[in-house]
């Protein structure tokens, strides 16, 4: 599990930094995940079952990581002012193509994994 904690941290490192340094606005958090997927594809079972390991711990502990970012959230309230309606389509839409994104990746590999486990 150590392990799959110090690549999870690399990689958060390495799009931080990518973030900080190319000034794009997309979070750092994202450039490490897609990274680290991009990476986890090219690897074999094992880097992919140490960050399994890791990231399971990190699940069930989600609401503190999340809870930072909502409390955040409420103080900048009144900077969306007359935007409530964009704010509440963004949220809808942006749940929505995350839910749809996540079927078809599922619909995708899952029939991969299950082929995989059946030859072996």
């Amino acid at each position: 599990m150590l392990r799959g904690f110090l690549i999870l941290t690399i990689f958060l490192v390495i799009g931080e930094s990518l973030s900080f340094v190319l000034d794009w606005p997309v979070s750092g958090g994202i450039l490490g995940m897609i990274l680290m997927t991009l990476w986890l594809l090219t690897q074999s079972g094992a880097a992919g079952t140490d960050v399994g390991a890791a990231s399971q711990q990190f699940i069930s502990i989600l609401v503190v990581l999340i809870l930072p970012g909502v409390v955040g959230v409420f103080f900048l309230g009144g900077q969306f002012d007359g935007q409530w309606l964009a704010v509440g389509v963004a949220l809808v839409f942006g749940t929505l193509a995350s839910v749809a994104t996540t079927m078809v990746l599922m619909m995708a590999l899952l029939p991969k994994t299950l082929e995989k486990e059946q030859r072996d």
